[in-house]
C-alpha cells in the first residue's frame, strides 16, 4: 500500500482511505455483513484510514466499525470521525452544535460505541455560526491534551476559518468534497491548506456516484440524492454526458471509469488522501486498482482536457445544505 502523510503534523495514511457513511446513512439500506466484510477486506488490502462519523445512522456507523475492529490491533487503524451534526428520531436535520461541552459529549459517546480510548483525528462536521471555530477547536485541543484525540482536523469549512482554526491547534487535514466536478477548493482553500502545512482527505471522489461509471440507482427511501440538484432532470442527463467522456479518457488508460476519477485525485498532489466509500467488496477492488496508475502517465490533463473546471450542472447540494457550508463562502 502507497502511503501519504496527512499535512506536516499529521498521521501517516494509506494513500485511500474508506468512508463508511453509506454502509449506515444516506444511499438506502446497505448489507451489514457485506459492509463488515468490505471493511475487513480494506484492512487486509492495507488501507488504513477509516472515516466515518458520530451522526452517520445516529451511531449505527461507529458501532459498525467498533463490531469489524474488535481483536485488532488499535494502532492497525487511523480513525477519523466527525461530530457536530444534530439530528431527531425521524433522521431529520436539526442543525449544528459546536460548543465546547457538546464536543466532549459527543466524543464519550463516540470512544464508547467505537470501543477504543482515543480517536486519531477528530474535527467538527460543518462550521457552528452560532460558536467561534476558536472555541470548538479550543476544546478538541482539550481532548489532545487528555490523550482522548490524537490529531485535529476540520470539515467544509473556508480559507478564513482554517486560518483562524490553525492558530488555535495544528490542523492535520481538512476533509472536503473534491472531485473533476466539485472542484471549488483550487479556487482558494487548496493554497491556504498548502500554506499551512494541512492535509486534504477528499470526499465524493466519485460524484455521489455520477463519475463511477455504474448507472446511479437511487433508493426510493433515505437516499439524499432524490434531493440533489445534479441528480435532478437536465442536469442529471448533461452530468451523465460528462461521465461518459470520463469514461472515454479512461479506456485509452485502461481503466474504469471510477479508476480514472480517483487517480486523477491521487495525481492532484501527495497531500490529497480521496476517501472512497466502498459499500461492497467489488466496489472497493475497484477503487484499489486507481492506485497502480502511474501519475506521468498524463491521465491528470486528459481527464481536464476532457472534464474542464466547472463544467457539471447543478449545485452539490440543495440551497438550504450549501448556505451551511462555510467552505462556498468567498472570502478575500
Amino acid at each position: 500500500m502507497q502511503m501519504r502523510t496527512l499535512g506536516t503534523t499529521g498521521p501517516q495514511v494509506s494513500a485511500l482511505g474508506l468512508g463508511c457513511m453509506g454502509m449506515s446513512d444516506m444511499y438506502g439500506p446497505a448489507d451489514r455483513s457485506e459492509s463488515l466484510a468490505t471493511i475487513h477486506a480494506a484492512l487486509e488490502a492495507g488501507i488504513t484510514l477509516i472515516d466515518t462519523g458520530d451522526f452517520y445512522g445516529m451511531g449505527h456507523n461507529e458501532m459498525l466499525i467498533g463490531e469489524a475492529l474488535r481483536g485488532r490491533p488499535r494502532d492497525e487503524v487511523v480513525l477519523s470521525v466527525k461530530f457536530g451534526a444534530q439530528r431527531g428520531p425521524d433522521g431529520g436535520w436539526l442543525g449544528y452544535d459546536a460548543r465546547p461541552s457538546a464536543v466532549k459529549t459527543a466524543l464519550a459517546y463516540t470512544l464508547r460505541r467505537l470501543g477504543v480510548d482515543h480517536v486519531d483525528i477528530y474535527r467538527p462536521s460543518r462550521l457552528d455560526p452560532n460558536v467561534p471555530i476558536e472555541d470548538t477547536i479550543g476544546a478538541v485541543a482539550e481532548m489532545v491534551q487528555a490523550g482522548y484525540v490524537r490529531h485535529v482536523g476540520l470539515s467544509e469549512v473556508g480559507a478564513a476559518t482554517i486560518r483562524r482554526a490553525a492558530d488555535v491547534h495544528p490542523i492535520a487535514d481538512l476533509q472536503i468534497e473534491y472531485s473533476l466536478i466539485s472542484r471549488g477548493i483550487e479556487d482558494e482553500i487548496l493554497d491556504v491548506t498548502r500554506e499551512l502545512g494541512i492535509g486534504i482527505t477528499a470526499y465524493g471522489v466519485l460524484s455521489r456516484g455520477l463519475m463511477s461509471g455504474h448507472a446511479p440507482r437511487i433508493a426510493t427511501k433515505g437516499d439524499f440524492r432524490a434531493h440533489s440538484p445534479r441528480f435532478q432532470g437536465e442536469n442529471l442527463e448533461a452530468n451523465l454526458g460528462l461521465a461518459e467522456r470520463l469514461g472515454e479518457v479512461a479506456q485509452a488508460f485502461g481503466l474504469s471509469p471510477a479508476q480514472a476519477a480517483i487517480a486523477w485525485a491521487l495525481g492532484k498532489g501527495e497531500d490529497i488522501v480521496p476517501l472512497v466509500g466502498a459499500r461492497t467488496r467489488a466496489r472497493l477492488g475497484e477503487a484499489l486498482g486507481a492506485l497502480q496508475v502511474d501519475p506521468a502517465a498524463g491521465l491528470v490533463a486528459a481527464v481536464e482536457a476532457a472534464i474542464p473546471k466547472d463544467a457539471a450542472r447543478g449545485e452539490r447540494y440543495p440551497a438550504a445544505q450549501m448556505a451551511m457550508l462555510d467552505s462556498e463562502r468567498r472570502r478575500m
